[in-house]
């Protein structure tokens, strides 16, 4: 059985110390393929340089609503670079990208300035986008349902349960990608899970972050996808085999591998 992780942050300092052979454990464990997802300057340069390294792991660029300019010239400017960076050819996406109101509540309309100036980049260069929204449901509902934004291809990354945002992101054409949360007891409206077809499903990780039960709490990484691979094999009355066959051809679609 093989698994793809479509979002991991290998590029974090929190594997400073055993990097390579965390990479090295996740590829003998049957995770076949990584994305290790940018989400600023620095960060994304560090997830191309470990693409280079390791042919099994793609990278992704971009700029986190909390990593944004403090104006729209230092915005443009990142992007830019961002730009720059994507014509490698291990660059599959976009992202993450988006809006996050949790961390950052005084910057709401730059946020949406760099997310919509990305969405614009991602079209400009035929890339999907990696969308992360927390605490921003409408905001993101509005900008991926807006008659004045571009048009795209893309992930709702680590998609929070919320149905109106699950079927704005199906209508948009976006793909739907589930981390360690489906696994927590606490969470709730499990079943929305099911309005997801089968060809717009993902997993991920996000590791270092959310370890899915039973880890929950503990560093993140690929290994643990198998966890949520399982639970949302239980919620959709599916084998693990099926929902890793499934979401492997999905993630190497949405992203063109």
């Amino acid at each position: 059985m093989e698994f793809f992780d479509t979002h991991s942050h290998y590029n974090d300092e929190a594997y400073i110390e055993d990097r390579e052979e965390i990479i090295n454990e996740i590829y003998n464990a049957g995770i076949t393929k990584t994305v290790v997802v940018g989400y600023n300057e620095d960060k994304s340069e560090k997830a191309i340089e470990l693409a280079e390294e390791h042919q099994f792991i793609y990278a992704s660029v971009g700029i986190h609503p909390s990593d944004i300019g403090a104006n729209k010239e230092e915005i443009l400017s990142q992007i830019k670079k961002i730009r720059q960076m994507a014509s490698n050819k291990k660059v599959v996406a976009i992202g993450e990208i988006g809006l996050d109101y949790h961390w950052e509540k005084e910057n709401k309309e730059l946020q949406k300035f760099a997310f919509i100036q990305q969405i614009c980049l991602a079209n400009e260069l035929k890339l999907p986008i990696i969308i992360h929204s927390r605490d921003a449901i409408m905001d993101t509902i509005e900008i991926i349902r807006g008659e004045d934004s571009p048009k795209f291809s893309g992930i709702l990354h680590c998609c929070v349960l919320n149905k109106e945002l699950i079927e704005t992101g199906l209508k948009a054409g976006l793909y739907i990608s589930f981390a360690g949360p489906i696994t927590f007891k606490n969470t709730k409206n499990k079943e929305l899970i099911n309005i997801i077809p089968d060809d717009r499903l993902l997993i991920e990780t996000d590791c270092p972050y959310l370890s899915p039960e039973p880890n929950r709490g503990k560093r993140n990484d690929s290994r643990n996808i198998r966890f949520t691979a399982e639970k949302i094999a239980e919620l959709k009355g599916m084998t693990v085999d099926e929902i890793a066959m499934i979401t492997y051809k999905n993630a190497e679609k949405v992203y063109n591998i």
